[in-house]
């Protein structure tokens, strides 16, 4: 009768290789996430809607407009650029700060209409009534009193915007 058992068929071999573990065996830990890389409490979701970047800084209308006439109109070009900024990195489109920018210094009429636009579409996006349009910007055909209308209003509608998806108070300029 032949032995049932295997022999090594090389010389100086000692018995099989030992059997894989069991099935029962304590599995690897899984893969940690690259997120969780530095220890520390888990991060809460952005308080703005999937798609779009932070809100903006909500601003005093009344500190704008102050500082605006003092500085004889200087501040309504970089208050252009800031929001011009602002309303690209949230809306994800736009023309942003530096046309903003440009186009106040050419020809600033033209910002009134575009920035009540881009804010438009903005509350258009969020599913909101917006406060202001692009033909806000006929107030400029009102001399002086209709500039200061105009900022009222557009501050007030980036204010409410802002202050919707958890920005702070308006604080100052």
């Amino acid at each position: 009768m032949t032995d049932s058992t295997a022999q090594p068929d090389q010389p100086g071999e000692g018995s099989a290789p030992p059997p894989p573990p069991p099935a029962s065996s304590v599995p690897p830990p899984p893969a940690a996430p690259i997120a969780s890389a530095a220890p520390g409490p888990p991060v809460a979701p952005p308080a703005f809607p999937v798609g779009l970047g932070p809100p903006g800084q909500p601003r005093s209308t009344g500190l704008v407009i102050l500082v605006s006439i003092v500085t004889c109109g200087i501040w309504t070009i970089v208050w252009s650029y800031q929001n011009g900024e602002e309303l690209k990195e949230h809306n994800r489109t736009g023309l942003g700060g530096v046309a903003y920018l440009i186009i106040t210094l050419v020809f600033s009429p033209i910002t009134m209409f575009l920035i009540a636009d881009e804010i438009d579409k903005m509350y258009r996006a969020a599913g909101k009534q917006s406060p202001v349009t692009a033909v806000t910007g006929l107030w400029v055909l009102l001399p002086i009193i209709g500039n200061i209308i105009w900022y009222v209003k557009v501050q007030e509608a980036l204010n409410n915007h802002w202050q919707s998806l958890g920005a702070g108070p308006a604080a100052g300029i």
